[in-house]
C-alpha cells in the first residue's frame, strides 16, 4: 500500500473534509495536500540531496501533519518531538537523529506561504517513514526506524479487521505524536478519509472542558491507553450517551485490565473493546483480540491476542527455542512489520534484532506465554517499565538522576497498585547535605529533574538513604530497596 498516495487522494476527492480537528483549528484534506505538497519542495530545495531526517517540535498543531507528510514526500523521515518533552533531551534527540533541520508550527507556516512547486517522487517500500525515540538504558534516548513496508503493513491489517467506515470515521488522538501510540489513529484515520480529533493538554489539565469536547466530537474510534480510559470513567456520565456515534475502543501501550474492559463494555454496549500489544520496533501493534464478555468471563489477565497475518509471534525459552504451550518465555516478533535497527547503534541492534525463519525478527525482553493461540503478557524481563502507557527505562531515569549534583546514587523501582504499575519511587544517595524538609527538597530535585526528562518519567515518591544494601555480586540489592517502600 502506498501510504502518501492514499492519503492524498481525499486531498483530491474530499478537499473540503476536515482531516484534523486540534482545539478551534481545522485542517482540510485539500489544505494538507497542498501544504505537504510545499514543504516537500522547500525541504529539495534547501537541502539537495541530503536525505538526513526533519525533526517535528510542536503540540498536536496541524502544522505538525503537513511537516510529517511534507518531509516523508521528500524522501526524509521525520522525527516526532513533543513539546512535553525538556529542551536538554529535545537536543538530544535532534543530534542523535542527525536531523538536518527542525520544524516547529510557525517554520511551516512560513514555508507555506512561499508556496513552491512539489514534484513527486516514488519512495522504495525499505526507506525510513518516521525514526521515533524511545527510553535508552544508558541514558541517551535510542531511536527505532519505521519504513514504509513496516508502517503500510501494520495499516493494511488493522484496515482488514476493523472494517472502518470509508470517509466517516473520526478517530481519537489522545497519544502527543512522539508516542507511537498516536501512529494508530494518525494513519488509520488519513488513509481512510477519517478525521482525527486531537485531545490537547489543555483539555486534560480541564476534564469539564474535555467531557464537552467528547460530547461534540462525533467520536466514531477511540484510541488510547488503558489508564486513560479508567481516568475518564471518574465521569459517571461518560457513556454512550456522551458519545453515542463510539463503534470500538483500540487499546495499546499498557496492560488491559478486566474491571477496564467490563466497565466500558457496560457503559458503551453497542461498542467493541480490542485488546493489541506491540512494542515500537515492531511498528505499534502485532496482536489483538476483541474483548468481549466472555473472554472477561474466561481469562484474567486478559490476553493480548494472535497475531497479525503475516507475522509471527513466538514464545522462545533463553536458548531461543520455542517453549510448550502455558510455558513462560520471551515473546519474539518475526515478520515485516519489524524495524530494521536503531538509528546509528548497530550495537543494539545486533542485541535485539535477528533473522527467524527467514524473517527480520525482534526480541521484545517481554515475558509472555500462548494459551489457545492466544498471547498473554507478563511483564519485563529487563528494567524497562510502561506506567500510564509511557515506555520508560529504569536505566535512563537513574542515569539522569545522577547527573544531578545533589545526587551520588539512585535506584528507581516501579510502584504497582491494583496489578498494575501505578508510579515511579526513586531511592536516593545525596552526595550533599539534604537543607530544609524532605517535600521541600524533593520538589526542587523534581523541578531540576524536569529540565531533563518530560514529565511522565519523574518519580512520584523520593526517599533518601545513606547506602545502598549490596547483593554478593556488588549491586544494589532492589529487593531489599523495595521492601522499605513498604
Amino acid at each position: 500500500m502506498d501510504l502518501i498516495a492514499q492519503i492524498d487522494r481525499w486531498g483530491h476527492l474530499t478537499p473540503d473534509k476536515a482531516a484534523h480537528l486540534s482545539g478551534e483549528r481545522v485542517l482540510t484534506y485539500g489544505e494538507l495536500l497542498t501544504r505537504s505538497n510545499t514543504v516537500a519542495a522547500w525541504l529539495d530545495a534547501e537541502l539537495g540531496e541530503s536525505r538526513a531526517p526533519i525533526a517535528v517540535h510542536g503540540h498536536k498543531e496541524p502544522e505538525m501533519l503537513v511537516a510529517f507528510l511534507g518531509a516523508v514526500k521528500s524522501g526524509r523521515p521525520y522525527v516526532p518531538i513533543d513539546i512535553s518533552i525538556p529542551t536538554q533531551r529535545v537536543e538530544r534527540i535532534v543530534a542523535n537523529a542527525g536531523a538536518a533541520l527542525t520544524l516547529t508550527p510557525a517554520r511551516v507556516d512560513a514555508i507555506v506561504a512561499e508556496g513552491r512547486t512539489y514534484l513527486p517522487r516514488q519512495a522504495a517500500s525499505g526507506d525510513p517513514f518516521y525514526i521515533l525515540f524511545t527510553s535508552g538504558s544508558t541514558g541517551e534516548p535510542k531511536g527505532v526506524i519505521v519504513t514504509h513496508a513496516n508502517l503500510s503493513h501494520f495499516v493494511s491489517w488493522m484496515l482488514a479487521e476493523q472494517h472502518f467506515a470509508t470517509g466517516e470515521e473520526t478517530f481519537l488522538n489522545q497519544a502527543p505524536f512522539s508516542f507511537d501510540l498516536s501512529v494508530m489513529d494518525l494513519y488509520l484515520s488519513l488513509v481512510t478519509g477519517g478525521t482525527l480529533f486531537s485531545i490537547t493538554k489543555d483539555h486534560v489539565a480541564n476534564l469539564k472542558s474535555l467531557y464537552e469536547a467528547f460530547r461534540v466530537s462525533g467520536l466514531t474510534t477511540w484510541v488510547s491507553t488503558p489508564s486513560f480510559a479508567q481516568m475518564c470513567m471518574i465521569e459517571r456520565s461518560f457513556t454512550e450517551t456522551m458519545i453515542p456515534t463510539l463503534r470500538r475502543f483500540l487499546f495499546c501501550g499498557e496492560t488491559l485490565a478486566p474491571e477496564t474492559a467490563s466497565q466500558l463494555l457496560e457503559r458503551f454496549p453497542q461498542a467493541e473493546v480490542w485488546n493489541t500489544y506491540g512494542p515500537t520496533e515492531a511498528t505499534v501493534a502485532t496482536t489483538s483480540v476483541r474483548i468481549t464478555r466472555e473472554v472477561v468471563k474466561k481469562w484474567s489477565p486478559l490476553p493480548v491476542g494472535a497475531a497479525m497475518p503475516g507475522t509471527r509471534v513466538v514464545i522462545l525459552d533463553e536458548k531461543m527455542e520455542r517453549v510448550s504451550e502455558g510455558e513462560r518465555g520471551e515473546v519474539v516478533i518475526a515478520g515485516p512489520n519489524v524495524s530494521p535497527g536503531y538509528l546509528g547503534r548497530d550495537d543494539l541492534t545486533a542485541k535485539a534484532f535477528f533473522t527467524l525463519d527467514g524473517a527480520r525478527a525482534y526480541r521484545t525482553g517481554d515475558w509472555g506465554r500462548e494459551r489457545e493461540t492466544q498471547i498473554f503478557f507478563e511483564g519485563r524481563m529487563d528494567s524497562q517499565v510502561k506506567v500510564n502507557g509511557y515506555r520508560i527505562e529504569l536505566g535512563d531515569l537513574e542515569a539522569n538522576l545522577r547527573a544531578l549534583p545533589e545526587i551520588a546514587d539512585a535506584v528507581v523501582l516501579p510502584v504497582e497498585k491494583q496489578g498494575r504499575i501505578d508510579a515511579l519511587a526513586a531511592i536516593v544517595v545525596l552526595a550533599v547535605e539534604k537543607t530544609g524538609s524532605d517535600f521541600a527538597f524533593t520538589a526542587q530535585l523534581k523541578a531540576r529533574l524536569g529540565e531533563r526528562l518530560p514529565a511522565y518519567m519523574i518519580p512520584r515518591k523520593f526517599l533518601y538513604v545513606d547506602a545502598f544494601p549490596m547483593t554478593a555480586n556488588g549491586k544494589a540489592d532492589r529487593r531489599k530497596l523495595a521492601e522499605l517502600l513498604g
